[in-house]
């Protein structure tokens, strides 16, 4: 994983502390930004639909104003790592009801490491989505990732397993499609969505984080493992949009320069 440099992460800590945003309350002169309706009680509450793309989840208020756009490979290390710290923020983020998320699932790691556990683990996750339990099951696979990636993977037989810590989701109709890939159709499309996504013909590489259409990678990635970076990052491209090019922007730059010098 690529990390900021000393020199750039603490600049970006010393521009958070306040100094980032602090002539406005959220727009430039002359602007307003509409407000935000009021969050949801717990994880349970938070929509979620398929995107009509047939190939993304959303996830959070649809009416939000920011976007939080996830790539994630269900087999990746790094993405764990990204779900114990950013993306923890992330979801208190989505309860408070400014920021909505959108997911794409990606199974390239099936091809790199053989088996098909990624693949099995984006289906089950679409099959979750019917019973409007993505983000709890979704919350129980990252948590449990490390040991089963340990342990034999992804199996049918492990996802749903797992799917019994999420109340109400296994059914007779849930563990059929589990058991039957029957969501193949959203993994091969979720795929090619991440595919599709950035310069590169084989994807952008999980976790990709774009907040607002802005990439949080290169001498920014870092923000995404940190908690506190990354939720007051979120909050500052919400409230104050034009501390993209103010701001965040220049020290992406100043860390790529200081990266490349060391």
């Amino acid at each position: 994983m690529k990390k900021m440099s000393r020199t750039a992460r603490a600049t970006v800590a010393l521009s958070l502390i306040g100094g980032v945003a602090g002539c406005a309350a959220g727009a430039r002169a002359g602007e307003e930004l509409p407000t935000d309706p009021v969050g949801y009680a717990s994880a349970e509450m938070l929509p979620e639909r398929l995107a009509a793309d047939g190939a993304t989840i959303w996830v959070g208020n649809p009416a939000a104003r920011s976007t939080v756009e996830t790539f994630e490979d269900p087999r990746c290390p790094v993405v764990e790592e990204y779900e114990r710290t950013g993306a923890r923020e992330l979801k208190e983020l989505l309860l408070e009801g400014e920021i909505k998320a959108q997911y794409t699932l990606a199974s390239f790691k099936d091809i790199r490491l053989g088996g098909n556990g990624s693949k099995r683990a984006v289906n089950a996750l679409r099959a979750a989505l019917e019973k409007g339990k993505f983000v709890e099951y979704h919350a129980v696979l990252w948590k449990f990732q490390t040991e089963v990636e340990a342990s034999g993977g992804f199996t049918t037989e492990r996802l749903l397993e797992l799917a019994q810590q999420v109340p109400g989701l296994r059914d007779a109709a849930f563990d059929q499609a589990v058991r039957t890939m029957k969501y193949q159709a959203f993994v091969t499309a979720s795929e090619q969505a991440y595919e599709n996504t950035g310069d590169d013909p084989e994807g952008p590489g999980t976790p990709t984080i774009i907040v607002n259409s802005h990439s949080i990678d290169g001498g920014l990635y870092g923000i995404n493992f940190d908690r506190k970076l990354f939720r007051q990052m979120v909050k500052d491209l919400h409230d104050f949009p034009y501390t993209w090019e103010k701001v965040y922007e220049p020290l992406k730059e100043q860390a790529e320069a200081e990266n490349a010098e060391s």
